[in-house]
């Protein structure tokens, strides 16, 4: 049942065929993948999908990939589309297949990544009567998907997968997931792929308004303390080279949220780090004191700007450049909005740009680059090392220093390490941080990881994480030697669930309940059972040997169990309900 190259061509860029072979659902659904050129599909078979895996099992073009849970099913694909900016796919059974993927599709939610999700449902006829692994997937699912589609039909089955690929991966993106009930799966209908799709309530803008962006270029241009703050959806829109173009048209300070990090090089000196609660201290103090904000593709979020109002006693005017409305004067009040996506926006501005004869007050912008400049003296980044207990900090700058000139990927889990590795790993490039954001889940980094191997095979991959991030989803350690995707698992082990003993130190007066990790595994003996190298690092003059080893083991998983300071904090640190300028820079502070 496989289409050649040819059918695949014709499937995509040809009005539907007037064949009246009849095929079932689940030879449909393989061909909708195979004509959006889906090349890897993660999933775990159950009752509701077993005709989806036998059509599966006849054609070679889609290589499945068995996870060892569904959450990691979702995740792996999630990590495959950030890499890459195709849409990831995943497919589970109904019932707790479902609820196993909901962690992963509210993860994508929250990051705005283009998925479709594949679920198995009970036959059509036994909806509704509490069957045998029945839950409600859309009812389940309808907050945390861009849209969702039971299809009770298996006619249209074809032009449903064709809207979901659509709807996810356009505007701003996001997972979709289709329910195919057992008995569509089987039913038979001609193959009749549509060659577009049109959807009357669906029609995200691309192109923003002209004189909305003739606005913004007189404000920036007469603007005293400018500031650029970029998101995700600068690269979730392919938008960095307009970025730095802009950046360096204007000679603007630029900063980046978590999820927006290698939009712009961390070696670019008008780059002024991270912002946010754990964000630079020249970074969060321009953004407090700006006068005019361009933000691009960014949402004001609450671990981005702390308290609204301690931002809004600043008056300062807001350009919000974004693809979904529903973001803009969401949290902040703006000035000038503009709806469209980032790319196309940023194009337009900086071509209006370049035909105005004005050009930024070089006095003022002097003047703002002076006082940026006195922020930056007080090294927020400093650290105390040790040669006596290894410093978290230090070993993710030993991994930037030994892998910066290599083609590398960094995966994070969540917790202090990701604060870390965002702070001490400088990004050069976009699609290079992969992390959860929106959502903080434990356990995305190895999925993240196995996900972006398979796209990158001749990459490195590592994942940074901690001893109990890592634990949420080891079993998937067995996938990685299963299907080849030698990664890299850096584990900060700290004993501790580190960022909530952190809290916990500041804010519950040293009462650390339940953060503390009392029975851990040998992960050197663990990893080696999974069939992997694993390499215990205590003393931190064999940090950088052993990060040289794993780089050295192309073609094998290793796990560095890095055993780490366990009083370590991550500073600077904006507590809740504090303004983003209100950072504590270190243990004096508290």
């Amino acid at each position: 049942m496989d289409m050649s190259a040819a059918e695949i061509r014709r499937a995509t860029a040809t009005p539907p065929h007037d064949s009246s072979e009849e095929i079932n659902g689940s030879e449909i659904l393989v061909r909708c993948l195979q004509a959006e050129g889906v090349k890897f599909l993660w999933g775990y078979p159950g009752g509701a999908v077993l005709y989806i895996y036998d059509a599966l099992y006849k054609q070679q073009t889609i290589e499945h990939v068995l996870v060892r849970h569904e959450q990691a099913a979702v995740h792996a694909a999630d990590g495959y589309a950030r890499a890459t900016g195709e849409v990831g796919v995943a497919l589970v059974t109904s019932g707790p297949g479902v609820t196993n993927a909901v962690t992963g599709i509210a993860t994508a939610y929250m990051d705005s990544i283009p998925m479709v999700i594949v679920t198995g449902q009970v036959p059509t006829a036994a909806i509704g009567l509490d069957a045998f692994q029945e839950c409600d997937t859309v009812g389940i699912t309808r907050p945390i998907v861009k849209h969702n589609f039971l299809v009770k039909d298996v006619r249209q089955l074809a032009p449903t997968l064709k809207k979901a690929f659509h709807i996810a991966r356009s505007g701003r993106p996001g997972p979709v997931v289709v329910d195919i009930p057992k008995d569509v799966s089987l039913s038979k209908a001609v193959f009749d792929y549509p060659a577009s799709v049109e959807m009357r309530s669906y029609n995200p803008v691309r192109k923003g308004h002209g004189g909305q962006i003739r606005k913004s270029v007189q404000l920036l241009l007469n603007a005293k303390r400018p500031y650029i703050y970029s998101g995700g959806g600068v690269v979730l829109a392919n938008a960095a080279a307009e970025l730095r173009e802009l950046v360096d048209l204007l000679g603007f300070p630029c900063t980046n949220t978590l999820m927006g990090l290698g939009a712009i090089a961390a070696s670019e000196p008008k780059f002024l780090g991270m912002l946010g609660m754990h964000g630079t201290y020249e970074a969060n103090m321009t953004m407090q004191n700006c006068d005019v904000l361009l933000a691009v593709g960014a949402r004001f979020d609450d671990r981005v700007i702390g308290n609204p109002k301690h931002f809004a006693a600043v008056e300062r005017k807001i350009i919000h450049v974004d693809i979904d409305p529903s973001s803009i004067s969401k949290r902040v009040k703006v000035d000038i909005p503009i709806v469209g996506d980032v790319k196309d926006v940023l194009q337009e501005l900086i071509a209006q740009i370049k035909e105005c004869r004005e050009r930024p007050d070089a006095d003022a912008m002097g003047t703002w680059w002076s006082q940026i400049d006195e922020w930056r003296k007080r090294d927020c980044l400093q650290y105390r090392n040790s040669t006596e207990v290894i410093k978290p900090q230090y070993v993710i700058e030993k991994l930037w220093e030994l892998t910066k000139d290599r083609d590398t990927y960094i995966t994070s889990d969540v917790g202090q390490h990701q604060m870390w590795a965002a702070q001490y790993y400088r990004f050069a490039e976009p699609r290079r941080w992969i992390n959860s954001g929106g959502l903080g889940t434990m356990g995305v980094g190895l999925p993240y990881a196995m996900g972006i191997k398979l796209a990158k095979p001749d990459s490195d991959v590592f994942c940074v994480t901690g001893e109990g991030s890592i634990q949420m989803c080891i079993q998937e350690l067995s996938t990685c030697l299963q299907y080849n995707t030698p990664v890299k698992v850096v584990s900060l082990n700290n004993r501790y669930l580190g960022m909530v003993r952190q809290w916990q130190q500041i804010d519950y007066g040293g009462r650390y309940s339940h953060s503390y990790m009392d029975a851990l595994p040998d992960f050197v003996k663990l990893a080696e059972a999974y069939g992997h190298v694993g390499l215990k690092i205590e003393h931190p003059s064999d940090v950088e040997g052993a990060l040289r080893e794993a780089i050295r083991l192309k073609d094998r998983t290793v796990f560095l169990d890095v055993r780490t300071d366990p009083t370590e904090n991550v500073w600077p640190m904006v507590k809740a309900g504090k303004g983003i300028s209100e950072m504590l820079l270190g243990s004096e502070d508290l």
